[in-house]
Protein backbone atom coordinates (compact mmCIF):
# COMPACT_ATOMS: atom_id res chain seq x y z
CA UNK A 1 0.00 0.00 0.00
CA UNK A 2 1.24 3.80 -0.89
CA UNK A 3 1.07 6.26 1.97
CA UNK A 4 -1.13 9.62 1.28
CA UNK A 5 -1.10 12.08 2.96
CA UNK A 6 -4.75 14.18 3.75
CA UNK A 7 -4.03 16.70 1.19
CA UNK A 8 -5.18 14.15 -1.42
CA UNK A 9 -8.18 13.26 -0.52
CA UNK A 10 -10.34 11.99 -2.91
CA UNK A 11 -13.99 12.89 -3.98
CA UNK A 12 -16.80 11.79 -1.90
CA UNK A 13 -19.05 12.41 -4.64
CA UNK A 14 -19.65 10.00 -8.00
CA UNK A 15 -16.97 7.49 -5.95
CA UNK A 16 -17.60 3.56 -7.03
CA UNK A 17 -15.62 2.21 -4.02
CA UNK A 18 -16.45 -1.47 -3.51
CA UNK A 19 -16.92 -1.20 0.36
CA UNK A 20 -20.31 -1.47 1.85
CA UNK A 21 -21.53 0.61 4.92
CA UNK A 22 -24.42 -1.91 5.37
CA UNK A 23 -21.60 -4.46 5.62
CA UNK A 24 -19.49 -2.46 7.71
CA UNK A 25 -22.56 -1.81 9.87
CA UNK A 26 -23.52 -5.97 10.10
CA UNK A 27 -19.84 -6.76 11.10
CA UNK A 28 -20.02 -4.38 13.64
CA UNK A 29 -23.51 -5.89 15.13
CA UNK A 30 -22.37 -9.36 14.69
CA UNK A 31 -19.49 -8.42 17.18
CA UNK A 32 -21.87 -6.76 19.58
CA UNK A 33 -24.04 -9.60 19.47
CA UNK A 34 -23.64 -12.86 22.32
CA UNK A 35 -21.52 -15.45 22.12
CA UNK A 36 -23.37 -17.82 19.63
CA UNK A 37 -24.02 -21.03 21.46
CA UNK A 38 -24.81 -24.35 19.41
CA UNK A 39 -26.17 -27.36 21.37
CA UNK A 40 -23.81 -30.32 21.95
CA UNK A 41 -24.71 -33.68 20.60
CA UNK A 42 -24.64 -35.67 23.46
CA UNK A 43 -22.94 -38.42 22.00
CA UNK A 44 -20.10 -36.10 21.17
CA UNK A 45 -19.68 -34.41 24.26
CA UNK A 46 -19.49 -37.72 25.90
CA UNK A 47 -16.77 -39.05 24.19
CA UNK A 48 -14.22 -35.83 24.08
CA UNK A 49 -15.82 -34.92 27.55
CA UNK A 50 -16.37 -38.26 29.52
CA UNK A 51 -17.57 -38.38 33.25
CA UNK A 52 -18.65 -34.24 33.12
CA UNK A 53 -21.14 -33.67 35.79
CA UNK A 54 -24.46 -34.43 35.20
CA UNK A 55 -26.96 -31.57 34.67
CA UNK A 56 -24.37 -29.73 33.73
CA UNK A 57 -25.50 -28.95 29.92
CA UNK A 58 -22.52 -28.70 27.25
CA UNK A 59 -22.49 -26.51 24.39
CA UNK A 60 -20.03 -25.32 21.68
CA UNK A 61 -19.45 -21.27 21.92
CA UNK A 62 -17.34 -18.81 20.15
CA UNK A 63 -15.22 -16.65 22.14
CA UNK A 64 -14.76 -13.18 20.99
CA UNK A 65 -13.20 -10.56 22.94
CA UNK A 66 -14.43 -6.77 22.75
CA UNK A 67 -13.09 -5.74 19.49
CA UNK A 68 -12.52 -9.91 17.56
CA UNK A 69 -8.53 -9.55 17.57
CA UNK A 70 -8.67 -12.18 19.88
CA UNK A 71 -11.40 -15.12 18.43
CA UNK A 72 -11.54 -19.33 19.14
CA UNK A 73 -14.59 -20.79 17.48
CA UNK A 74 -15.87 -23.88 18.91
CA UNK A 75 -14.38 -24.23 22.41
CA UNK A 76 -16.50 -26.58 24.99
CA UNK A 77 -19.21 -24.00 27.14
CA UNK A 78 -21.53 -24.67 30.27
CA UNK A 79 -23.27 -22.30 32.33
CA UNK A 80 -23.50 -24.16 36.06
CA UNK A 81 -26.62 -23.17 37.68
CA UNK A 82 -24.65 -22.64 41.46
CA UNK A 83 -21.30 -22.37 42.93
CA UNK A 84 -21.75 -25.85 43.85
CA UNK A 85 -22.56 -26.68 40.51
CA UNK A 86 -19.20 -24.35 39.74
CA UNK A 87 -17.21 -26.40 42.05
CA UNK A 88 -18.29 -29.70 40.20
CA UNK A 89 -16.93 -28.84 36.72
CA UNK A 90 -13.78 -27.55 38.45
CA UNK A 91 -13.18 -30.82 39.55
CA UNK A 92 -13.59 -32.49 36.54
CA UNK A 93 -11.85 -30.24 34.79
CA UNK A 94 -8.65 -30.80 37.08
CA UNK A 95 -9.09 -34.27 36.61
CA UNK A 96 -9.11 -34.86 33.13
CA UNK A 97 -6.63 -32.00 32.48
CA UNK A 98 -8.41 -29.05 31.02
CA UNK A 99 -8.60 -25.37 31.75
CA UNK A 100 -10.99 -23.16 33.11
CA UNK A 101 -11.91 -20.19 31.84
CA UNK A 102 -14.76 -17.84 33.64
CA UNK A 103 -16.92 -15.91 30.59
CA UNK A 104 -18.58 -12.93 31.55
CA UNK A 105 -19.53 -10.16 28.74
CA UNK A 106 -15.66 -10.63 27.05
CA UNK A 107 -15.45 -6.36 26.93
CA UNK A 108 -12.08 -6.57 27.55
CA UNK A 109 -8.83 -6.31 25.03
CA UNK A 110 -6.06 -8.45 26.76
CA UNK A 111 -5.44 -12.06 26.49
CA UNK A 112 -6.31 -12.67 30.29
CA UNK A 113 -9.34 -15.07 29.23
CA UNK A 114 -8.30 -16.65 26.13
CA UNK A 115 -5.51 -16.47 24.03
CA UNK A 116 -5.34 -15.58 20.17
CA UNK A 117 -5.67 -18.77 17.94
CA UNK A 118 -6.68 -20.77 20.87
CA UNK A 119 -7.87 -24.15 18.93
CA UNK A 120 -11.33 -25.36 18.78
CA UNK A 121 -9.71 -28.83 20.12
CA UNK A 122 -7.64 -27.14 23.05
CA UNK A 123 -8.57 -28.66 26.24
CA UNK A 124 -10.13 -25.26 27.43
CA UNK A 125 -13.66 -25.02 28.83
CA UNK A 126 -15.34 -21.93 28.96
CA UNK A 127 -17.66 -21.52 32.47
CA UNK A 128 -20.17 -19.13 31.62
CA UNK A 129 -21.17 -16.33 34.61
CA UNK A 130 -23.85 -14.01 33.38
CA UNK A 131 -26.74 -16.78 32.99
CA UNK A 132 -26.96 -18.30 36.45
CA UNK A 133 -24.67 -16.72 38.93
CA UNK A 134 -26.73 -13.95 38.96
CA UNK A 135 -27.88 -12.92 42.72
CA UNK A 136 -28.23 -10.05 44.37
CA UNK A 137 -29.49 -8.69 47.48
CA UNK A 138 -28.60 -6.21 50.18
CA UNK A 139 -26.55 -8.52 52.91
CA UNK A 140 -27.23 -5.46 55.21
CA UNK A 141 -28.37 -1.70 55.04
CA UNK A 142 -24.68 -0.61 53.44
CA UNK A 143 -23.65 -3.73 51.88
CA UNK A 144 -24.92 -5.77 48.74
CA UNK A 145 -24.40 -9.80 48.09
CA UNK A 146 -23.94 -10.35 44.03
CA UNK A 147 -23.75 -13.09 41.79
CA UNK A 148 -20.23 -12.29 39.33
CA UNK A 149 -22.13 -12.72 36.34
CA UNK A 150 -24.35 -9.95 37.17
CA UNK A 151 -23.83 -7.20 34.82
CA UNK A 152 -23.21 -3.42 36.35
CA UNK A 153 -26.52 -2.23 34.70
CA UNK A 154 -28.40 -4.70 37.10
CA UNK A 155 -25.77 -3.81 39.73
CA UNK A 156 -26.21 -0.14 39.54
CA UNK A 157 -30.20 -0.65 39.06
CA UNK A 158 -30.51 -2.73 42.29
CA UNK A 159 -28.67 -0.44 44.29
CA UNK A 160 -30.42 2.70 42.83
CA UNK A 161 -33.88 1.16 43.61
CA UNK A 162 -32.45 1.17 47.37
CA UNK A 163 -31.13 4.43 47.75
CA UNK A 164 -27.71 3.38 47.73
CA UNK A 165 -24.96 4.22 44.58
CA UNK A 166 -20.89 4.33 43.65
CA UNK A 167 -19.09 7.17 43.66
CA UNK A 168 -17.48 6.20 39.99
CA UNK A 169 -18.05 2.78 37.94
CA UNK A 170 -16.82 1.98 34.59
CA UNK A 171 -19.16 2.90 31.28
CA UNK A 172 -20.30 0.35 29.88
CA UNK A 173 -23.07 -1.55 31.84
CA UNK A 174 -22.71 -4.75 29.85
CA UNK A 175 -19.30 -5.59 32.54
CA UNK A 176 -20.17 -8.51 34.20
CA UNK A 177 -19.08 -7.61 38.28
CA UNK A 178 -16.79 -10.73 38.32
CA UNK A 179 -15.48 -9.11 35.06
CA UNK A 180 -14.88 -5.59 36.67
CA UNK A 181 -13.55 -7.06 39.67
CA UNK A 182 -10.53 -9.45 38.25
CA UNK A 183 -9.25 -6.39 36.39
CA UNK A 184 -9.72 -3.96 38.98
CA UNK A 185 -11.96 -2.09 37.18
CA UNK A 186 -12.83 1.76 37.48
CA UNK A 187 -14.48 5.12 36.72
CA UNK A 188 -13.25 8.53 37.18
CA UNK A 189 -13.48 10.41 40.54
CA UNK A 190 -11.34 12.35 43.05
CA UNK A 191 -12.50 14.42 45.91
CA UNK A 192 -13.59 17.69 44.77
CA UNK A 193 -11.57 20.88 46.66
CA UNK A 194 -13.73 20.79 49.68
CA UNK A 195 -15.19 17.12 49.13
CA UNK A 196 -14.91 14.40 51.94
CA UNK A 197 -15.81 11.17 50.95
CA UNK A 198 -18.78 9.94 52.05
CA UNK A 199 -19.49 6.26 53.92
CA UNK A 200 -19.90 3.45 51.72
CA UNK A 201 -17.71 4.97 48.63
CA UNK A 202 -14.25 5.13 47.64
CA UNK A 203 -12.41 6.98 45.19
CA UNK A 204 -10.35 3.85 44.05
CA UNK A 205 -10.90 0.82 42.31
CA UNK A 206 -14.26 -1.43 42.30
CA UNK A 207 -12.24 -3.84 44.06
CA UNK A 208 -11.60 -1.88 46.86
CA UNK A 209 -15.05 -1.81 48.38
CA UNK A 210 -15.39 -5.89 48.65
CA UNK A 211 -16.08 -6.98 52.00
CA UNK A 212 -15.72 -10.29 51.05
CA UNK A 213 -15.29 -12.90 48.44
CA UNK A 214 -16.51 -16.56 47.86
CA UNK A 215 -13.96 -18.38 45.70
CA UNK A 216 -13.07 -21.69 44.21
CA UNK A 217 -9.69 -22.60 45.49
CA UNK A 218 -7.42 -26.01 46.17
CA UNK A 219 -8.13 -27.41 49.81
CA UNK A 220 -5.25 -29.84 50.60
CA UNK A 221 -6.95 -31.68 52.95
CA UNK A 222 -9.78 -32.80 50.96
CA UNK A 223 -7.67 -33.28 47.62
CA UNK A 224 -10.03 -31.17 45.78
CA UNK A 225 -11.43 -27.45 44.60
CA UNK A 226 -13.74 -26.55 47.39
CA UNK A 227 -15.83 -23.30 48.12
CA UNK A 228 -14.16 -20.78 50.23
CA UNK A 229 -15.22 -17.59 51.48
CA UNK A 230 -12.31 -15.12 52.09
CA UNK A 231 -13.12 -11.90 54.24
CA UNK A 232 -11.57 -8.08 53.40
CA UNK A 233 -8.99 -8.77 56.34
CA UNK A 234 -7.66 -11.89 55.52
CA UNK A 235 -4.06 -12.36 53.52
CA UNK A 236 -5.11 -14.41 50.87
CA UNK A 237 -8.06 -12.45 50.06
CA UNK A 238 -5.53 -9.34 49.00
CA UNK A 239 -4.35 -11.75 46.46
CA UNK A 240 -8.23 -12.85 44.76
CA UNK A 241 -9.40 -9.08 45.07
CA UNK A 242 -7.68 -8.15 41.39
CA UNK A 243 -6.81 -11.71 40.31
CA UNK A 244 -6.54 -11.46 36.42
CA UNK A 245 -8.10 -14.93 35.51
CA UNK A 246 -5.48 -16.98 37.86
CA UNK A 247 -8.90 -17.59 39.97
CA UNK A 248 -12.71 -18.12 39.48
CA UNK A 249 -14.80 -16.01 41.92
CA UNK A 250 -18.35 -17.13 42.20
CA UNK A 251 -19.87 -14.49 44.71
CA UNK A 252 -18.79 -11.15 46.04
CA UNK A 253 -20.31 -8.54 49.02
CA UNK A 254 -19.69 -4.79 48.40
CA UNK A 255 -19.41 -2.19 50.92
CA UNK A 256 -22.03 0.73 49.06
CA UNK A 257 -22.90 4.14 50.59
CA UNK A 258 -26.01 6.39 49.86
CA UNK A 259 -26.63 7.63 46.13
CA UNK A 260 -25.79 11.06 44.90
CA UNK A 261 -27.52 12.56 42.10
CA UNK A 262 -24.89 13.46 39.44
CA UNK A 263 -24.50 16.45 37.53
CA UNK A 264 -22.63 16.07 34.24
CA UNK A 265 -21.98 18.56 32.04
CA UNK A 266 -20.27 18.74 27.86
CA UNK A 267 -18.58 20.78 26.89
CA UNK A 268 -16.53 20.99 23.61
CA UNK A 269 -15.18 24.23 23.37
CA UNK A 270 -11.55 24.04 25.44
CA UNK A 271 -9.05 23.84 22.65
CA UNK A 272 -6.95 21.17 23.72
CA UNK A 273 -3.83 23.44 24.25
CA UNK A 274 -5.65 25.22 27.00
CA UNK A 275 -7.36 21.81 28.85
CA UNK A 276 -3.66 19.85 28.84
CA UNK A 277 -1.34 23.26 29.01
CA UNK A 278 1.69 22.79 30.96
CA UNK A 279 1.05 23.44 35.08
CA UNK A 280 1.16 27.20 35.99
CA UNK A 281 -0.50 28.34 32.58
CA UNK A 282 -4.16 29.21 34.08
CA UNK A 283 -7.14 29.13 32.00
CA UNK A 284 -9.67 26.29 31.44
CA UNK A 285 -7.23 23.44 32.36
CA UNK A 286 -8.34 19.86 33.24
CA UNK A 287 -6.75 20.54 36.64
CA UNK A 288 -8.83 23.52 37.25
CA UNK A 289 -12.02 21.37 36.69
CA UNK A 290 -10.68 18.44 39.26
CA UNK A 291 -10.32 21.39 41.70
CA UNK A 292 -14.08 22.34 41.37
CA UNK A 293 -15.85 19.04 40.78
CA UNK A 294 -13.38 16.16 41.26
CA UNK A 295 -14.83 14.37 38.30
CA UNK A 296 -13.99 14.31 34.33
CA UNK A 297 -13.24 12.75 31.07
CA UNK A 298 -11.27 13.93 28.34
CA UNK A 299 -12.10 12.10 24.84
CA UNK A 300 -9.78 13.79 22.36
CA UNK A 301 -10.38 12.25 18.83
CA UNK A 302 -7.44 11.99 16.52
CA UNK A 303 -6.04 15.22 14.39
CA UNK A 304 -8.52 17.45 15.76
CA UNK A 305 -8.08 20.45 18.32
CA UNK A 306 -10.80 20.39 20.88
CA UNK A 307 -11.82 17.41 23.39
CA UNK A 308 -15.22 16.44 24.55
CA UNK A 309 -15.12 17.28 28.24
CA UNK A 310 -17.42 15.43 30.76
CA UNK A 311 -17.93 17.28 33.94
CA UNK A 312 -19.58 15.05 37.02
CA UNK A 313 -20.42 17.84 40.05
CA UNK A 314 -22.28 16.07 42.76
CA UNK A 315 -25.89 18.21 42.70
CA UNK A 316 -28.55 17.07 45.42
CA UNK A 317 -31.10 19.18 43.29
CA UNK A 318 -31.66 19.47 39.91
CA UNK A 319 -30.11 22.56 38.55
CA UNK A 320 -32.14 24.61 36.50
CA UNK A 321 -30.47 24.08 33.25
CA UNK A 322 -30.23 20.15 33.56
CA UNK A 323 -32.18 18.11 31.95
CA UNK A 324 -33.18 15.20 34.51
CA UNK A 325 -32.46 11.69 33.11
CA UNK A 326 -34.25 8.42 34.90
CA UNK A 327 -32.53 6.23 32.52
CA UNK A 328 -28.67 5.67 31.74
CA UNK A 329 -27.18 5.65 28.25
CA UNK A 330 -27.80 9.61 27.34
CA UNK A 331 -25.54 9.90 24.64
CA UNK A 332 -27.54 8.12 21.26
CA UNK A 333 -25.10 9.50 18.97
CA UNK A 334 -22.29 7.37 20.49
CA UNK A 335 -24.35 4.61 21.01
CA UNK A 336 -24.96 3.31 17.59
CA UNK A 337 -22.22 3.99 14.64
CA UNK A 338 -23.48 7.48 12.61
CA UNK A 339 -23.96 6.82 9.02
CA UNK A 340 -20.93 9.38 8.19
CA UNK A 341 -18.84 7.52 10.74
CA UNK A 342 -19.97 4.43 9.09
CA UNK A 343 -18.75 5.53 5.39
CA UNK A 344 -15.16 6.72 6.55
CA UNK A 345 -14.59 3.31 8.53
CA UNK A 346 -16.12 1.18 5.56
CA UNK A 347 -13.42 3.27 3.28
CA UNK A 348 -10.62 2.92 5.79
CA UNK A 349 -10.88 -0.85 6.14
CA UNK A 350 -12.02 -2.58 3.07
CA UNK A 351 -9.40 0.35 0.84
CA UNK A 352 -6.96 0.18 3.14
CA UNK A 353 -7.83 4.44 3.07
CA UNK A 354 -5.90 5.40 6.38
CA UNK A 355 -5.32 8.44 5.28
CA UNK A 356 -8.74 9.46 6.37
CA UNK A 357 -8.54 9.50 10.00
CA UNK A 358 -7.89 12.90 9.90
CA UNK A 359 -11.18 13.56 8.34
CA UNK A 360 -12.84 10.76 10.50
CA UNK A 361 -11.26 12.40 13.87
CA UNK A 362 -13.04 15.90 12.62
CA UNK A 363 -16.01 13.72 12.10
CA UNK A 364 -16.46 12.27 14.94
CA UNK A 365 -15.81 15.28 16.93
CA UNK A 366 -18.58 17.01 14.91
CA UNK A 367 -21.09 14.23 15.55
CA UNK A 368 -19.96 14.57 19.57
CA UNK A 369 -20.79 18.69 19.40
CA UNK A 370 -23.99 18.26 17.39
CA UNK A 371 -25.50 15.62 18.83
CA UNK A 372 -25.28 16.85 22.65
CA UNK A 373 -27.15 19.77 21.44
CA UNK A 374 -29.59 17.87 19.17
CA UNK A 375 -30.02 15.19 22.08
CA UNK A 376 -30.32 17.43 25.01
CA UNK A 377 -27.61 15.81 26.56
CA UNK A 378 -25.24 19.04 27.12
CA UNK A 379 -26.48 19.19 30.87
CA UNK A 380 -27.94 16.15 32.47
CA UNK A 381 -28.95 14.98 35.87
CA UNK A 382 -29.90 12.45 38.03
CA UNK A 383 -29.27 9.13 40.38
CA UNK A 384 -25.78 8.46 40.01
CA UNK A 385 -26.05 5.30 37.30
CA UNK A 386 -27.92 7.93 34.74
CA UNK A 387 -24.79 10.06 34.26
CA UNK A 388 -22.07 7.00 35.22
CA UNK A 389 -23.30 4.06 32.57
CA UNK A 390 -23.16 5.74 28.88
CA UNK A 391 -21.55 3.20 26.75
CA UNK A 392 -23.17 0.61 25.02
CA UNK A 393 -22.34 -2.84 23.17
CA UNK A 394 -23.43 -1.00 19.67
CA UNK A 395 -21.22 1.54 20.06
CA UNK A 396 -17.87 1.32 17.48
CA UNK A 397 -15.63 -0.98 18.33
CA UNK A 398 -12.04 0.17 18.91
CA UNK A 399 -8.67 -1.95 19.97
CA UNK A 400 -7.21 0.05 23.18
CA UNK A 401 -4.26 0.62 24.88
CA UNK A 402 -4.21 1.36 28.92
CA UNK A 403 -1.76 2.90 31.50
CA UNK A 404 -2.62 4.35 35.06
CA UNK A 405 -0.03 7.43 35.94
CA UNK A 406 0.36 7.31 39.97
CA UNK A 407 1.34 10.43 40.92
CA UNK A 408 0.77 13.60 43.77
CA UNK A 409 -2.58 15.18 42.67
CA UNK A 410 -1.35 18.35 42.56
CA UNK A 411 0.94 16.88 39.83
CA UNK A 412 -2.08 15.59 37.35
CA UNK A 413 -1.80 18.42 35.07
CA UNK A 414 1.88 17.50 34.24
CA UNK A 415 1.32 14.06 33.80
CA UNK A 416 -1.53 15.40 30.99
CA UNK A 417 0.73 18.13 29.94
CA UNK A 418 3.73 15.59 28.75
CA UNK A 419 1.70 12.95 27.77
CA UNK A 420 -0.48 14.97 25.17
CA UNK A 421 2.43 17.00 23.98
CA UNK A 422 4.32 13.86 23.24
CA UNK A 423 1.25 12.41 21.67
CA UNK A 424 0.57 15.30 19.18
CA UNK A 425 4.12 15.37 18.36
CA UNK A 426 4.29 11.51 16.94
CA UNK A 427 0.98 12.08 15.85
CA UNK A 428 2.55 15.09 13.94
CA UNK A 429 5.73 13.16 12.68
CA UNK A 430 3.91 9.98 11.83
CA UNK A 431 0.85 11.93 9.59
CA UNK A 432 4.21 13.95 7.75
CA UNK A 433 5.38 10.59 6.49
CA UNK A 434 1.82 9.71 5.31
CA UNK A 435 0.71 7.79 8.20
CA UNK A 436 -1.85 7.63 10.16
CA UNK A 437 -1.76 5.15 13.43
CA UNK A 438 -4.45 6.40 15.47
CA UNK A 439 -8.08 7.60 13.92
CA UNK A 440 -9.94 7.07 17.35
CA UNK A 441 -9.53 9.50 20.46
CA UNK A 442 -7.33 9.99 23.81
CA UNK A 443 -9.26 9.27 26.81
CA UNK A 444 -8.49 10.86 29.98
CA UNK A 445 -9.46 9.81 33.47
CA UNK A 446 -8.56 10.26 36.84
CA UNK A 447 -9.29 8.33 40.10
CA UNK A 448 -8.08 8.33 43.45
CA UNK A 449 -6.12 5.26 44.80
CA UNK A 450 -7.31 2.03 46.76
CA UNK A 451 -7.01 2.84 50.14
CA UNK A 452 -8.32 -0.08 52.39
CA UNK A 453 -9.86 1.27 54.97
CA UNK A 454 -12.86 2.64 52.54
CA UNK A 455 -14.31 -1.05 52.89
CA UNK A 456 -14.49 0.09 56.69
CA UNK A 457 -13.14 -2.87 57.87
CA UNK A 458 -10.71 -3.58 60.45
CA UNK A 459 -7.26 -4.88 59.10
CA UNK A 460 -8.64 -4.84 55.51
CA UNK A 461 -6.13 -5.74 52.96
CA UNK A 462 -5.42 -3.69 49.93
CA UNK A 463 -6.20 -5.15 46.20
CA UNK A 464 -2.09 -6.35 45.91
CA UNK A 465 -2.37 -6.29 42.08
CA UNK A 466 -4.91 -3.31 41.31
CA UNK A 467 -2.98 -0.69 39.35
CA UNK A 468 -4.19 1.49 42.38
CA UNK A 469 -2.84 -0.18 44.72
CA UNK A 470 -0.27 2.93 46.74
CA UNK A 471 3.24 2.74 46.64
CA UNK A 472 4.44 2.70 50.70
CA UNK A 473 7.54 4.46 49.87
CA UNK A 474 5.93 7.65 48.05
CA UNK A 475 3.11 8.32 50.41
CA UNK A 476 2.20 11.55 48.55
CA UNK A 477 1.25 9.49 45.47
CA UNK A 478 -2.70 9.81 46.17
CA UNK A 479 -3.86 9.73 42.66
CA UNK A 480 -4.16 7.97 39.30
CA UNK A 481 -4.26 9.68 35.69
CA UNK A 482 -5.72 6.62 33.07
CA UNK A 483 -4.49 7.27 30.00
CA UNK A 484 -5.90 5.45 26.79
CA UNK A 485 -5.21 5.71 23.08
CA UNK A 486 -7.98 4.13 21.01
CA UNK A 487 -7.37 3.13 17.18
CA UNK A 488 -9.55 0.84 14.62
CA UNK A 489 -8.44 -2.71 14.66
CA UNK A 490 -5.51 -3.47 12.28
CA UNK A 491 -4.65 -0.04 12.07
CA UNK A 492 -1.12 0.39 9.81
CA UNK A 493 1.45 1.12 12.29
CA UNK A 494 -0.54 1.44 15.45
CA UNK A 495 1.86 -0.83 17.50
CA UNK A 496 5.07 0.89 16.38
CA UNK A 497 3.20 4.37 17.63
CA UNK A 498 1.81 3.04 20.67
CA UNK A 499 5.31 1.34 21.58
CA UNK A 500 6.78 4.45 21.32
CA UNK A 501 4.17 5.99 24.06
CA UNK A 502 4.46 2.86 26.10
CA UNK A 503 8.32 3.70 26.12
CA UNK A 504 7.70 7.04 26.46
CA UNK A 505 5.40 6.64 29.56
CA UNK A 506 7.88 3.99 31.19
CA UNK A 507 10.42 6.51 30.53
CA UNK A 508 9.08 9.75 31.91
CA UNK A 509 6.93 8.31 34.67
CA UNK A 510 9.81 5.83 35.71
CA UNK A 511 8.60 5.95 39.72
CA UNK A 512 10.68 9.28 40.63
CA UNK A 513 7.86 11.75 40.47
CA UNK A 514 5.22 9.10 39.21
CA UNK A 515 5.32 5.87 38.34
CA UNK A 516 3.24 4.14 35.34
CA UNK A 517 1.12 0.62 35.61
CA UNK A 518 -0.58 -1.25 32.86
CA UNK A 519 -4.24 -1.26 32.81
CA UNK A 520 -4.98 -4.53 32.91
CA UNK A 521 -8.05 -5.38 30.14
CA UNK A 522 -6.49 -3.04 27.51
CA UNK A 523 -3.03 -3.27 25.58
CA UNK A 524 0.10 -3.37 26.77
CA UNK A 525 3.88 -4.64 26.72
CA UNK A 526 3.84 -3.36 22.75
CA UNK A 527 6.56 -4.45 20.70
CA UNK A 528 6.49 -3.34 17.23
CA UNK A 529 4.34 -5.13 15.79
CA UNK A 530 2.16 -7.01 18.22
CA UNK A 531 0.80 -6.21 21.92
CA UNK A 532 1.28 -8.13 25.07
CA UNK A 533 4.67 -9.57 23.31
CA UNK A 534 7.77 -7.62 25.29
CA UNK A 535 9.31 -9.87 26.86
CA UNK A 536 10.84 -6.68 29.21
CA UNK A 537 8.13 -5.23 30.21
CA UNK A 538 6.05 -8.56 30.65
CA UNK A 539 8.96 -10.30 33.13
CA UNK A 540 10.36 -7.08 34.10
CA UNK A 541 8.47 -3.71 34.25
CA UNK A 542 5.34 -4.90 35.10
CA UNK A 543 6.32 -6.83 38.50
CA UNK A 544 8.47 -4.22 39.26
CA UNK A 545 5.73 -1.36 39.15
CA UNK A 546 4.34 -3.26 41.95
CA UNK A 547 7.73 -4.34 43.32
CA UNK A 548 8.70 -7.90 43.84
CA UNK A 549 7.47 -8.35 47.23
CA UNK A 550 4.09 -7.74 46.10
CA UNK A 551 4.19 -9.52 42.82
CA UNK A 552 5.66 -12.51 44.87
CA UNK A 553 3.57 -12.53 47.17
CA UNK A 554 0.32 -12.15 44.85
CA UNK A 555 1.95 -15.19 42.49
CA UNK A 556 2.51 -17.10 45.39
CA UNK A 557 -1.47 -16.95 46.73
CA UNK A 558 -2.56 -17.59 43.44
CA UNK A 559 -0.61 -20.46 42.47
CA UNK A 560 -1.31 -21.93 46.26
CA UNK A 561 -4.88 -21.57 45.77
CA UNK A 562 -4.68 -23.21 42.30
CA UNK A 563 -1.44 -25.43 42.08
CA UNK A 564 -2.72 -27.46 39.33
CA UNK A 565 -3.34 -24.50 37.35
CA UNK A 566 -6.54 -24.90 36.37
CA UNK A 567 -7.38 -21.44 36.12
CA UNK A 568 -4.92 -20.27 33.77
CA UNK A 569 -3.78 -19.76 30.40
CA UNK A 570 -0.57 -19.57 28.24
CA UNK A 571 -0.40 -15.95 28.29
CA UNK A 572 -0.81 -15.65 32.57
CA UNK A 573 1.93 -18.39 32.65
CA UNK A 574 4.19 -16.04 31.01
CA UNK A 575 2.94 -13.19 33.07
CA UNK A 576 3.73 -14.53 36.52
CA UNK A 577 6.70 -17.50 34.98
Amino acid sequence: MTDRSASNLPSEAGSDAPWSRRGFLLSAAALAALPVLVAADPAVAAQELPDFPEGVALYRSAYRNWVGEITSDGLWACAPESPARVVDVVNWAWRHGWTVRARGASHGWSPLTVTAHTPSDARVLLVDTAPHLTGLSLDSPTAVRAGTGVTMDALLGHLEEHGLGVTAAPAPGDLTLGGALAVDAHGTAVPAADERRSPGHTYGSLSNLVLSLTAVVWDEDSGAYVLRTYRRDEADCAALLTHLGRSLVTEVVLRVGADANLRCVSRTDIPAAELFAAPGSGGRTLESFLDRTGRVEAIWFAFTEVPWLKVWSVAPTRPLTSRHVTSPYNYPFSDHVPTVVADLVGRMTSQAAWYLAPVLGNAQYEVAAAGLVATLSADIWGPSKNTLLYIRPTTLRLTANGYAVLTARSRVQQVVSAFTSFYRERLAAYAALGRYPVNGSVEIRVTGLDDPADAEVGGARAPLLSALRRDESRPEWDTAVWLDVLTLPGTPHAEEFLRELEQFLLREFDGEDALTRVEWSKGWAYTEDAAWSDEEVLGTVIPGSFGETVWGQAAGVLDRLDPHRVFGNGFLDRLFR
